[in-house]
């Protein structure tokens, strides 16, 4: 090509337009104290990743492996990406949902990146354990995150995890192949939190919150199909964004801040629990409560809690409500989470004015251990051997 003056003599040659502009920022329509990102994988997990958008989060992307599953998501389009293998999608094939997301490994990245822009804090990756699509590329794209924040150096030696998961459980009526996914999935993810394996290659995990189908089915009886799913994944998305914006606020006497609230996503697998007082005339009114509270968890209930390290309790009532309850019986509440709670363990405790009628008590605990005995349950189901391993 021929230079005048030094300068290169371009041809006129028809370029290019890059489907989307990089975000340097995005900015969610809630307050946090936490800046979240999260990519729902397969149908399940959009679905999850959906519910945090709906609540007002807008670092927010899903991929899946079909467009069909896809178009009911209501997230904008640019935020979605379909890994077309040209087999009509993974089939319930884990296998097949691996092998997208390694195809389009850049194309994720690039999606993560535009979605999210660079400022956020951490990453939280969702899927349905059972699915082709999300619980075969569940992994892989946690590893993706992972690149995206030790590129953004939000990850690095000495640094803890600033990716995790919202992974659900399958129900014992989908069948064999259907939990032997979910059991390989889940005995892997559990291998990645805790103090060993997972943080020794620098691609831990935390928080880990699994919801548990099953549980659902049995806590809230006689839901319609769509109740079911919307029932789960809005509990989800609304414990994360409660103490998220909880953080964010000034307590009355007690207050949970965004430093207790790292202590607890920094701590593995984690579970919540929601529950309204009836009563509060006697101290025991309160203990009962959060011990139903931690009973009614739509997460898996054979988690346990004797192991939990870190805690957070909140209380948050109406005013009159409030003026009304003697300090020692929110105390006796408190002191009852820790005696249940591993030695050595730390409860952060919260108590707020809120705009409805009565007392709720809310409860996140971490550093726990995985739920053997509903594993080894789908290892049966799933026709999977040597249920014995431990998690």
């Amino acid at each position: 090509m021929a230079l005048n003056d030094g300068l290169v003599d371009v041809p006129n040659i028809p370029l290019p337009i890059g489907d989307f502009e990089s975000k340097e920022t995005v900015t969610d329509l809630c307050d946090s104290a936490f800046k979240w990102a999260f990519i729902g994988a397969g149908q399940a997990g959009a679905r999850i990743a959906e519910a945090f958008w709906k609540i007002g989060y807008r670092r927010v992307c899903c991929v899946n492996t079909t467009s069909q599953d896809m178009a009911g998501i209501d997230i904008p389009e640019e935020n979605k990406l379909v890994m077309d293998m040209g087999e009509g999608g993974a089939g319930k094939n884990p296998e097949n949902g691996e092998k997208a997301a390694k195809k389009y490994y850049e194309d994720v990245y690039d999606l993560m990146r535009r979605s999210f822009g660079k400022d956020f804090d951490r990453v939280i990756v969702c899927a349905g354990a059972g699915g082709g699509t999300g619980g075969g590329s569940c992994e892989t794209i946690i590893d993706i995150a992972h690149d995206i924040c030790v590129s953004l150096r939000k990850e690095g030696p000495g640094m803890p995890p600033a990716v995790g998961a919202v992974v659900s459980m399958p129900m014992v009526s989908e069948g064999q192949k259907v939990n032997a996914n979910a059991h390989k999935l889940l005995s892997s993810l559990f291998g990645r939190v805790g103090k060993d394996s997972g943080k020794i290659s620098g691609r831990s995990l935390s928080p880990l919150a699994i919801i548990d189908n099953e549980r659902i089915k049995k806590i809230y009886p006689g839901l319609s199909s769509s109740q079911f799913w919307k029932t789960a994944n809005q509990s989800i998305a609304s414990h994360f964004y409660l103490f998220n914006n909880i953080a964010t606020a000034q307590g009355d006497i007690w207050t949970f801040d965004k430093a207790d609230l790292k202590t607890v996503l920094d701590s593995g697998v984690v579970t919540f629990g929601a529950c309204p007082l009836q009563k509060w005339d006697e101290a025991t009114d309160i203990s009962y409560a959060i011990r139903d509270n931690l009973r009614k968890t739509i997460l898996v209930g054979d988690l346990e809690i004797s192991q939990s390290q870190v805690a957070a309790c909140i209380f948050i009532g109406n005013p009159d409500v409030l003026d009304s309850i003697p300090q020692d019986h929110l105390e006796h509440g408190f002191e009852m989470i820790g005696r249940i709670m591993s030695d050595k363990s730390t409860v952060h405790r919260g108590l707020y004015k809120g705009n409805k009628q009565g007392l709720v008590v809310y409860t996140i605990l971490g550093e726990l251990g995985a739920p053997t005995a509903r594993l080894e349950e789908i290892a049966r189901i799933g026709g999977v051997g040597g249920t014995n391993q431990k998690y």
